[in-house]
């Protein structure tokens, strides 16, 4: 399969080169040629913010997309570590300037360097497919509520930037199960009070080509008087053909099945009212909010390049260590935990018992695919259900190794070397994947 891969020399031009081990291996080096600070800003630059920066994957992405995306300030901050494991990874592979390991919510808007985009990957942990639904805390949950940080940053901003890009997981448009919806409802009205035309897809990284079955949603913002918000003038055309997501990631759809509604009232009344009734899934998977205005439509992939899979991504066996190869004593356990079953449980708080039974999933995993989506408990010797298991040539059974993690989200190899190999596994199930965010930079300047 043939990839793009920046030509360091020439802003915008594009290269092709094969195969995905070569575009994975962009070193950290070629990423850090645009200090956040200390490279004098151009005109012509697009000042990128990047709050919950993770291990810096919208950073990746934009600045593989175009030399004119510039790190200005970025924050990183986990408050449930002392070690701040991304935080490291992100100032061993981008520089400390304009890094900020800080409590978001301490840190004073005027602290925060004016930007034309405000991008991040909001903390999805209480819509994260990892819980059941009806479980899930919403944006009322302990991380839901830092949505209100970046509110508060906008909000509170002398000059509010002309674009936002955001990343969260699928699951925000039908949250919380009393009210489905409501939270997505809530972060678009409020964004559309601070004068945002916004819009959003669930995209599938493996149906575009990309080397993971992960679903999350992107949702990008344009301010009333950017200059791309003045070229919508049709929402159905923009959603499918002509916006910035439509013409990065295309798709098919059926016209007549548009959907329009209005979302009315204060945040507090949104927050209370909002399909009250729980008439279903009002949010379909592509959609746009204008003045309170919804328009939304169900889309699919038309995406018909190559595929990568996880064969492709693999390293050779021999590069393998020892410890990530699976005992013979340790099969039947990691069977059985693939495997399907019925099971007797009992709620600990009612004492209710109930039966419980999960199907069976691939063992090994399909080597001719997409992989799995990488979730935070991948790494670890200790035999898992949800954990990649690859059958190598030798036959032997093994993990997947912390490059080869990197390499399913489109990081450069070793970007999260510098911490431990479980560390390392959790900051990939936490991370996006990296060529979506490229192909909707690319896309964005392009219509600038």
């Amino acid at each position: 399969m043939k990839l793009r891969e920046y030509i360091l020399d020439e802003p915008d031009e594009w290269m092709l080169c094969e195969p995905i081990a070569e575009y994975c291996r962009v070193t950290a080096q070629q990423l850090n040629l645009f200090p956040p600070t200390t490279r004098q800003t151009h005109p012509m630059d697009i000042r990128v913010v990047e709050l919950f920066a993770g291990v810096g994957g919208f950073r990746i992405g934009l600045e593989r997309a175009s030399k004119r995306f510039c790190t200005v300030w970025n924050n990183q901050w986990e408050p449930s570590t002392k070690r701040q494991d991304a935080s490291i990874v992100y100032c061993n592979r981008f520089g400390y300037e304009g890094h900020s390991n800080a409590d978001i919510a301490t840190i004073p808007t005027s602290d925060i360097p004016e930007c034309d985009l405000l991008v991040g990957g909001f903390p999805c942990q209480d819509y994260s497919v990892a819980t059941t639904l009806k479980r899930a805390g919403g944006i009322e949950g302990k991380k839901g509520v830092l949505w209100w940080q970046i509110y508060r940053i906008l909000n509170e901003a002398q000059h509010k930037p002309d674009y936002l890009f955001f990343e969260n997981v699928d699951r925000l448009l039908k949250s919380p199960s009393s009210q489905r919806g409501r939270d997505f409802a809530i972060i678009l009205s409020s964004l559309c009070d601070l004068g945002y035309i916004v819009e959003w897809r669930v995209v599938n990284a493996a149906e575009y080509g990309m080397p993971q079955r992960r679903r999350r949603t992107y949702i990008v913002g344009y301010r009333k008087n950017s200059s791309i918000a003045k070229k919508i003038s049709d929402e159905n055309k923009w959603l499918t053909s002509d916006g910035v997501i439509a013409s990065a990631l295309p798709v098919v759809y059926d016209q007549s099945q548009f959907k329009q509604f209005s979302i009315k009232g204060n945040l507090p009344s949104v927050s209370s009212r909002f399909n009250q009734e729980n008439r279903g899934d009002l949010f379909e998977n592509t959609g746009m909010i204008v003045d309170r205005n919804v328009t939304t439509i169900k889309t699919e992939s038309a995406y018909c390049g190559p595929h990568l899979t996880l064969r492709q991504i693999m390293i050779d066996e021999s590069l393998v260590p020892e410890d990530y190869f699976i005992a013979d004593k340790d099969l039947p356990k990691w069977e059985y935990l693939k495997g399907s079953k019925k099971l007797k449980r009992v709620d600990k708080a009612t004492g209710f018992e109930y039966d419980y039974s999960e199907g069976s999933m691939a063992f090994p995993d399909n080597l001719d695919c997409p992989s799995r989506t990488i979730i935070t408990s991948e790494g670890g010797a200790s035999p898992s259900r949800f954990k990649h298991i690859v059958l190598t040539p030798s036959g032997r059974y093994r993990r997947l190794t912390p490059i080869e993690l990197e390499r399913l989200n489109m990081f450069p190899d070793n970007h999260t070397k510098g911490v431990s190999d479980t560390r390392r596994a959790f900051l990939m199930g936490n991370a996006l994947v990296t060529g979506i965010v490229e192909k909707i930079g690319l896309s964005l300047i392009n219509r600038l």
